[in-house]
């Protein structure tokens, strides 16, 4: 499934850069050929920024103010094994393109590089890209794997229903959005095509809530619906 673009226009990329001059530069380029680059200076603003969603691709400079690039790459590889990464850096020494690429990166171009050639490199890495959106999905201390459609609470897996999978899923793809009852009674069709009505959606959400331990990252939202977000 290919990723969606961004709401505001563009297929999401982030560029993890702390010089504002070459990361305002790559935006303004990658932003005018169809693509929403939302600039992190810090690791650590990187790792908030994809706990919160994941964009199409990652730009990674290796030197950054509050730890290394191949950490974050590491870090990021874990968790989403098939979101492509990028390495952008003044080190170009054979070992360190061997470090970066064996660290985890889908590809390493070294500055200064042509803008142009850049893009290049990103839509050939988009391109190789597996399916997209198939990696595990995360909330606070909840991961769902949908490639093995199982969950787990603080690496304790959690046996769901198929019901509350399902709901699980949809909340977890849609993590920071408030989705309406009356959208989750669209899309909550069990394997008979048996529609779920709207008790059944109040019973299936309590008994998640219970079996994820009451996690404060699952909310009602009074009147409307339900959200997941990040609350660690």
């Amino acid at each position: 499934m290919a990723h969606p673009p961004d709401p505001a226009g563009g297929l999401p990329l982030y560029y993890i850069e702390d010089d504002p001059a070459l990361a305002g530069a790559v935006r303004e380029y990658l932003c005018a050929r169809g693509f929403a680059v939302r600039v992190l200076g810090t690791a650590g603003a990187a790792r908030a920024a994809l706990l919160e969603r994941q964009p199409a691709a990652v730009l990674l400079d290796w030197n950054l103010p509050d730890g290394g690039g191949d950490a974050l790459c590491r870090w990021l590889r874990l968790r989403w094994p098939a979101l492509p990464v990028l390495i952008l850096t003044v080190r170009g020494d054979a070992a360190d393109v061997v470090a970066g690429l064996e660290g985890g990166a889908d590809d390493y171009l070294t500055k200064p590089f042509l803008l142009e050639v850049l893009y290049s490199r990103i839509r050939a890495v988009l391109r190789r890209a597996p399916g997209g959106g198939n990696g595990p999905l995360f909330c606070d201390g909840i991961r769902l794997d949908r490639e093995k459609a199982a969950v787990w609470l603080d690496e304790q897996p959690v046996a769901l229903t198929p019901a509350e999978y399902r709901l699980l899923l949809l909340l977890l793809q849609n993590k920071g959005r408030t989705l309406p009852r009356a959208r989750l009674l669209e899309q909550l069709w069990d394997a008979q095509g048996n529609f779920v009505n709207d008790n059944t959606l109040t019973v299936t959400v309590k008994r998640l809530r219970e079996k994820l331990g009451s996690p404060p990252c699952l909310k009602t939202v009074r009147s409307l619906g339900y959200r997941m977000e990040d609350t660690l």
